[in-house]
């Protein structure tokens, strides 16, 4: 899981540094001035940055179902499948969202997430493992996190975010370049600051390390939200009971994993990688669910 996490945050600044060397062509062939004022180089920004987010998230669902192999579940399948599907129904219809899209993929990683555009076009898949190993009643709950994570729009909030995050990283680290003086020698003669790229991919590295804190420190409160919203659905001692049973499976990983689903996840890495976890420490998180009043109250 640290590994996925460390691959997840490469791929971000990789996507920005694509971007960049996109712009310097753009540059170097004429159809961008060289020296781009900074109001347009904002505007320019956050176009690339929030629509290329967007992009992204409009193929999310599909994106999921090619990188993890999933197989979408309905009635006609065996009992567990119906179970699978019935269930996520009658979640769907009490969070008052539409039936999202049911599959199953292979792999003893014990985990479900939720992926998707919208609501209407949502995705809810789990392992084998979790399907397999986990008690329904549990298997209930924390198919009712996703669900939350569909109902509250968490992965069109978490895609809008992490394109601002990009734009503020593209902005900022040309910013600091164009704004750079020019230089003299000791005969007056003038030099302009080094190549542009030399500069803005350190500063994009950089950068896009911060901004990734500010993400995952954003995600982590989410998943309060959604721990919240499946003791509502079912009850908190049961996802309280889920999240002590994962976190007693968290050794077990899936090798064909992709790093751009760790988001989406219920297990966590370790040590100061949780500084770029989507998700808290799952004491943390059985603790705020201990704290939620009775079930009867929300009623």
């Amino acid at each position: 899981m640290a590994l996925r996490t460390l691959l997840f945050l490469l791929t971000n600044l990789a996507v920005m540094l694509t971007i960049s060397l996109i712009l310097s062509v753009l540059t170097g062939i004429g159809l961008l001035p060289p020296d781009l004022p900074l109001l347009p180089l904002l505007i320019g920004s956050f176009f690339w940055g929030v629509v290329g987010a967007w992009i992204s998230l409009q193929f999310s669902a599909e994106s999921a179902k090619r990188m993890m192999g999933i197989q979408l579940v309905g009635q006609g399948g065996g009992s567990t499948e119906r179970w699978l599907t019935d269930t996520v129904a009658g979640l769907a219809q009490r969070a008052g969202v539409p039936m999202p899209e049911v599959g199953i993929y292979e792999s003893p990683e014990w985990n479900a997430f939720a992926t998707g555009p919208s609501p209407s076009r949502a995705l809810v898949a789990v392992s084998t493992g979790i399907l397999q190993g986990m008690p329904q009643p549990e298997l209930e709950a924390v198919l009712a996190h996703e669900m939350t994570h569909v109902s509250n729009g968490d992965m069109v909030t978490m895609t809008l975010l992490q394109g601002v995050i990009n734009a503020f990283v593209m902005f900022l680290s040309r910013a600091v370049v164009y704004l750079l003086p020019n230089r003299s020698d000791q005969d007056g003669r003038q030099y302009g600051p080094p190549p542009t790229m030399l500069l803005v991919w350190p500063l994009e590295l950089l950068l896009g390390v911060l901004g990734s804190l500010v993400t995952a420190w954003f995600s982590r409160h989410r998943e309060y939200r959604a721990d919240a919203g499946a003791a509502r659905l079912t009850d908190s001692e049961t996802m309280a009971s889920a999240l002590a049973r994962l976190g007693n499976m968290e050794n077990l990983q899936d090798p064909r994993d992709e790093p751009a689903l760790a988001t989406l996840k219920i297990n966590e890495p370790p040590g100061f990688l949780r500084l770029f976890a989507s998700h808290p420490p799952i004491e943390n998180r059985i603790r705020a669910l201990r704290q939620i009043p009775p079930k009867s109250t929300f009623f």
